[in-house]
């Protein structure tokens, strides 16, 4: 008679060092690819062949445009579930689907979290939130955001989010929150987001992230934007590398205390390969 043979169950610590050996892998091969030059400037290539075809404009969140590539949308996932912020803050707001994608996350959060704890949720009853600014929310874009399951999650103010008193809303926001992801996806001038990034960038927890999306405009042809007021030297990647100089500089002048700092996420960047967000992801230390 043929004797089904016994399962071995792995040990914990097997199973530790399984997943340690599964993660050096992949930090090897991330590192392999940001060390690819051929294998980043395809990548590239491809990126910039796709623009023709607004690649980004044919996604969705939950049912809403979300005009973002597919690597940065999973990139925010891994950073929400990774940082468990309690606010995200989002500058351009468009058709919602960044704010959905976003609030969406959190509302699993909430639910991984009772899980746990084995307790019943109330999606409702949620300190997590997602605060969007936009100076022109579109009626027919506001309508559909507040239509949507997850608009219990998103509050949104109107009007430019450099203008003073809307920062100080946004402020007063935080206040009541403790770990807080900030996204700068707005008007993408260099002033514009060198400003977003003084008034916003601050508010960031230590070890969560404020993402400066298209930064890419640096690297790419002026020609790809006649219609618009930003391009080569004048856009957001501009704004981050005089931002972190700022705040380099602070810090060297700084005679004590613990000054404002930030790094550039270079392994998530050689991870994505194709991203909007070259040197964007600035991780708080």
């Amino acid at each position: 008679m043929h004797q089904v043979p016994i399962q071995q169950h792995e040990s914990v610590e097997d199973q530790m060092d399984a997943r340690e050996q599964f993660e050096r892998e992949c930090r090897e091969n991330i590192s392999g690819m940001g060390n690819d030059q051929l294998l980043k400037n395809l990548a590239f290539q491809w990126f910039q062949h796709s623009l023709q075809y607004k690649y980004s404009y044919n996604f969705s969140s939950l049912g809403r445009p979300i005009i973002q590539y597919p690597q940065d949308m999973v990139a925010m996932q891994e950073l929400v579930w990774r940082i468990k912020p309690d606010l995200i803050i989002e500058t351009g707001i468009a058709h919602g689907g960044s704010l959905i994608l976003s609030a969406s996350m959190l509302a699993l959060l909430d639910y991984c979290e009772a899980a746990e704890r084995g307790e019943v949720l109330d999606p409702k009853a949620t300190r997590r939130r997602v605060l969007g600014i936009d100076i022109d929310i579109r009626a027919h874009n506001r309508a559909a955001i507040e239509a949507h399951p997850m608009s219990h999650r998103i509050d949104m103010i109107q009007g430019s989010s450099i203008a003073t008193d809307v920062i100080a809303q946004v402020h007063q926001v935080a206040q009541t929150h403790q770990r807080i992801l900030v996204i700068l996806d707005s008007n993408h001038t260099h002033d514009h987001v060198l400003a977003e990034l003084e008034a916003y960038a601050p508010l960031t927890s230590p070890g969560c992230y404020c993402i400066v999306f298209d930064t890419v405009i640096e690297d790419l042809p002026d020609a790809m934007f006649p219609d618009r007021p930003w391009g080569k030297g004048n856009n957001p990647k501009t704004a981050t590398w005089e931002y972190l100089r700022r705040l380099k500089e602070e810090a060297r002048m700084a005679a004590d205390g613990a000054p404002l700092a930030f790094e550039i996420d270079s392994a998530l960047e050689s991870k994505l390969l194709i991203t909007v967000a070259p040197d964007g992801y600035l991780r708080r230390v």
